[in-house]
């Protein structure tokens, strides 16, 4: 995959040494940026916008995020909680399976619940009755899957040949949808308007018999909405068309378009030396504190990367021979103790971080480009890993 990385903006007058390492800085303006492009797509376009809290978990915004947002959508009972305790607004949860001692508590917890099978509604119908006989109010929906692959990735392809996410389109029938409310469709990833285009007008011939019996679609997230590129009026004018030709509310539930750009794990070279070329040892893993630089695979951007110079290979301090993060160039050499900041590293990366090899979490900061105003929020310690075992 290609990093979607804008560039570093204002993380340009940023002191790195101002932040422990290594640590994640998020830009509170540029969140503020893109929730604000998110909510005037709300405004003009009329759909719910929802922060998938797996792609970007930071609760210590939530207050910010309510002010833009209408909500949060989670993706099982831990989230839901976290929803709950920190976020204002509805709550769309969905997962692939729920576990049955763990779906009384997100149906008490949630406003929407989707499934992922008909045959899982059916299973826990006794379930939801019971919660609604006690006075709990709630929808329910299903996920689709519409067998139409627009993802670049087919690890990231909800669609791929297999799919375990989604009910096939194909063998939707009308007595799968009794009970239902609403359908979800999630199949993007990190994608402009265009794939969303082409998914919609090969579904909607599909669903049309279906959709005046609902009440709700939700297209879900991938959306790379807040980028430059992206053509959010086209997105603005395909949910009117929706909204106003089948009668339906229409919810999107962007992620990475939240955060996306404003965001940089900032860390520290420790040791470098010669093998076939110079190779960096830094207070960065990519295993442990950027994941999809390997599950991806992709190459994130570093800050200050200039065109020519001596190619270093960056690696992580854990065991793991792949702890690789990438080649990049540097203007000389780095030395020990020289400071580097990868970029757009808020979604994902953050809810993504393992302690394997008791490799320690990067600190969390909080920055206002505006005013300059730098906040840690969180550092973590040894209690932090050790109470994840037994």
């Amino acid at each position: 995959m290609q990093t979607q990385a804008a560039g570093p903006g204002a993380f340009t007058r940023l002191d790195l040494a101002r932040v422990p390492s290594p640590c994640f800085v998020v830009d509170e303006c540029a969140i503020r940026r893109n929730l604000s492009l998110l909510k005037d797509v709300g405004d003009r376009g009329g759909p719910s916008v929802l922060l998938a809290l797996k792609a970007f978990s930071m609760w210590s915004l939530a207050g910010v995020v309510g002010d833009y947002l209408d909500g949060v959508c989670a993706s099982g009972l831990w989230e839901a909680r976290l929803a709950r305790e920190h976020f204002r607004g509805e709550l769309t949860t969905y997962s692939p399976a729920y576990r049955p001692q763990d779906l009384p508590e997100i149906l008490a917890l949630s406003d929407t619940v989707i499934f992922n099978t008909p045959a899982q509604i059916a299973r826990f119908a006794g379930v939801i009755a019971k919660a609604r006989d006690e006075g709990q109010l709630f929808d329910i929906g299903l996920r689709l899957n519409p067998e139409h692959s627009q993802a670049e990735v087919d690890k990231y392809d909800p669609c791929r040949a297999g799919s375990r996410l989604g009910f096939p389109v194909s063998q939707l029938r009308p007595e799968h949808l009794t009970g239902v409310d609403g359908l979800h469709i999630h199949a993007l990833c990190e994608q402009g308007f265009e794939p969303l285009q082409r998914i919609w007008q090969s579904l909607e011939p599909k669903l049309a018999p279906y959709l005046p019996n609902l009440q709700w679609l939700n297209l879900g997230g991938g959306h790379h909405i807040t980028r430059a590129d992206y053509d959010r009026e086209a997105l603005i004018q395909l949910t009117r068309d929706i909204a106003i030709r089948h009668d339906l509310h229409v919810l999107l539930e962007p992620g990475e378009a939240i955060a996306l750009d404003a965001g940089i794990l900032v860390g520290e070279i420790l040791d470098l030396f010669d093998n076939d070329g110079p190779v960096a040892i830094t207070d960065i893993s990519a295993t442990c504190h950027m994941p999809d630089v390997i599950e991806a695979p992709y190459r994130p951007a570093l800050m200050h990367e200039p065109d020519t110079g001596p190619t270093v290979r960056l690696g992580g301090p854990s065991c793991l021979a792949g702890d690789i993060i990438g080649d990049y160039r540097f203007e000389a050499l780095p030395q020990p103790g020289t400071r580097l900041a990868f970029l757009d590293q808020a979604h994902y990366s953050m809810v993504k971080t393992n302690t394997f090899n008791g490799v320690p979490l990067p600190a969390i900061a909080l920055w206002n480009s505006d005013t300059d105003a730098l906040k840690l929020i969180r550092q973590f310690d040894y209690t932090d890993f050790r109470d994840r075992l037994s």
